[in-house]
């Protein structure tokens, strides 16, 4: 038996008469199986009738991916988007609430890209819209080129905090990372800490306190490069650590968790906490 890692899905038309399908980038099946050694399940975008308990009681850890599609506003209290601007409300819808139970409830979470801002806006943060339109900001959307090796290469410097998660993994200050985002963390929630930044200032990775549970989140994709890229096989093999520790949940057991706390893990504790019956999950978040 494996643990079971939930991937977050989009909708998204295909086909000749554009049918909504449910959909999430094939690297994070790959990087689940390659990396996590977990059995990939999708989480539809199925807006509220999505179960939560349901989910929380049976996955051991859960990646939130990267989409072109963004947040809506309404939901951190910012201005409309501009015309034109993707969005996936029945993504937020199923997203949103599913982070903040899998915070309270223990479950790992790996934050990426459109992932990470909706971690930031979950926990009561709020997102700058247009990066590059913002003076002082540097450029961090996606670059215009047909070849995927050009679009997803390394677009920029990252600093991490000092003996911080990433700074313990890179094993080093100063690294490189690819760029594919228009929207950025404006205002942090407050139950995250910022472990990464970009030359301007931009957040570009953050780790959760005051919670029983792995919970990190980084802005680029290092599920592109992580059979070439140290740093981002790192990443993965980290989460892994923290899912296979949920997943074993042996009493008293022990696993590190982003802020460098001890964290016991009880996993029949933490379903039970989870479960419909005792806290009405689907409800209470």
């Amino acid at each position: 038996m494996k643990p079971l890692i939930g991937i977050s899905c989009c909708t998204k038309p295909f086909g000749a008469f554009s049918t909504p399908n449910h959909a999430a980038s094939d690297t994070y099946v790959q990087v689940t199986d390659d990396v996590i050694r977990a059995v990939p399940v999708l989480i539809p975008a199925n807006g509220d009738r999505a179960d939560l308990s349901a989910l929380l009681s049976r996955l051991d850890g859960i990646i939130f991916t990267g989409s072109r599609s963004n947040v809506h506003p309404d939901q951190y209290g910012g201005a409309p988007h501009a015309e034109g601007t993707p969005e996936d409300v029945r993504r937020d819808a199923v997203t949103l609430p599913l982070i903040r139970a899998a915070v309270a409830c223990g479950v790992p979470i790996l934050a990426i890209c459109r992932g990470f801002q909706e971690l930031n806006v979950a926990l009561g943060g709020s997102l700058h819209q247009v990066l590059q339109d913002m003076p002082g900001y540097l450029d961090h959307s996606t670059p215009i080129v047909p070849q995927s090796s050009l679009r997803n290469a390394k677009a920029h410097m990252v600093t991490a905090v000092t003996d911080g998660w990433l700074h313990r993994l890179a094993d080093t200050a100063s690294f490189a990372v690819n760029s594919l985002h228009n929207q950025g963390i404006n205002r942090l929630a407050p139950q995250l800490r910022a472990d990464a930044h970009a030359p301007d200032g931009v957040i570009e990775a953050v780790r959760a306190v005051d919670c029983p549970g792995f919970v990190v989140g980084v802005q680029w994709h290092p599920e592109f490069d992580y059979l070439t890229d140290t740093l981002s096989h790192r990443i993965f093999e980290d989460f892994g650590a923290a899912v296979e520790a949920r997943y074993r949940g042996i009493t008293g057991e022990t696993a590190i968790r982003p802020d460098g706390w001890p964290a016991r893990l009880n996993k029949i504790r933490l379903h039970q906490v989870c479960s419909r019956d005792s806290t009405g999950v689907s409800g209470g978040f």
